[in-house]
């Protein structure tokens, strides 16, 4: 495909799910499966190794499954589609974006160095020789809550005034002040805030997510995207909702349990039942059981019945 420009990146992107077998090894069977299904919801873009693609816990060899599969189907229906290439190493992080350029994806997204926390110009050094790599394909930065250096609009702001590569951020968001602070200095990047903070975040500037609120239903997470251009007050009233939900149902396994963000999106993943992806974790990281998100299946629908009425959700939908 294509690169797309910061500009072209927007909206309700959907993550990629990795199914691992019982004896934790990857399921490309299911993972096709998945990738088949995301394309028939007509999401705005789908998104491998992030958090909740474990790119952190895949061989090079499984890298590369993952990633040459998701080309090779996004490619065929014109599919928008990011790879990761993030890695806590930029040795290996440099050589996952060498093999990724020839997959022809519409951007990829890394993350800065994660052992030691790097300088500004040590950030800036790893970028620009990313970004030379990278060629016409453009990079979104990764920068979550817990990153190492967690950096602010201005921060990043000269970032992409020294790196042209650099077109996008995914970012958790802040307050007034960070989105005042963001549409100052962050004019030519596309910024992507969390899914259940999208209706308030496009409110105030920001572009789209690369969403958790797509693990639940990827399809009503697209409609619920959609509607934002035409009915901000009802999209908004439903991101209240989600942020309910996500406060009191979700947040606390990650806040009171100390599982990973990523156990928190396959949950969401199973309340839903759009995919069979699976709880199961890579080792060493903690499962939720399978039992919570039956436990918490009837109280979404209680609280979100958007997500599982038949005229929210496409044809490819069977939850």
């Amino acid at each position: 495909m294509k690169p797309l420009s910061a500009e072209q990146i927007r909206g309700n992107w959907a993550t990629l799910i990795v199914p691992w077998k019982e004896d934790d090894s990857l399921d490309l069977t299911r993972l096709a499966t998945e990738i088949d299904t995301l394309i028939a919801m007509q999401v705005d873009g789908i998104y491998s190794h992030g958090t909740a693609g474990e790119f952190h816990c895949q061989s090079e060899e499984e890298f590369d499954l993952v990633s040459g599969l998701l080309a090779d189907k996004c490619n065929a229906a014109n599919m928008p589609f990011q790879i990761g290439v993030s890695h806590m190493s930029a040795q290996i992080s440099l050589a996952r974006l060498k093999r990724t350029i020839s997959l022809e994806p519409s951007a990829v997204q890394v993350i800065v160095p994660d052992w030691f926390p790097p300088t500004n110009q040590e950030i800036v050094t790893f970028l620009q020789r990313m970004g030379k790599a990278a060629g016409e394909i453009g990079m979104v930065l990764y920068n979550p809550p817990h990153a190492k250096r967690v950096l602010t609009p201005v921060e990043i702001g000269d970032l992409a005034a020294r790196v042209p590569s650099l077109i996008g951020l995914k970012t958790a968001g802040g307050d007034a002040a960070w989105y005042a602070s963001m549409r100052e200095h962050l004019s030519a990047l596309s910024v992507f805030v969390p899914g259940h903070l999208l209706a308030s975040g496009i409110q105030q500037g920001a572009h789209g997510a690369y969403s958790n609120v797509a693990c639940l239903n990827p399809a009503v997470a697209q409609r619920w995207t959609d509607q934002m251009q035409t009915d901000l007050p009802g999209a908004l009233e439903l991101e209240q909702r989600l942020r309910a939900f996500m406060s009191e149902h979700i947040a606390p396994f990650i806040t009171r349990d100390h599982y990973c963000n990523a156990a928190c999106d396959r949950l969401l993943s199973q309340i839903g039942g759009w995919a069979d992806v699976g709880t199961t974790m890579r080792w060493p990281y903690r499962s939720i059981p399978a039992s919570e998100g039956e436990r918490l299946r009837p109280i979404a629908k209680e609280i979100l019945p958007e997500f599982f009425q038949a005229n929210w959700q496409s044809a490819a939908v069977t939850c």
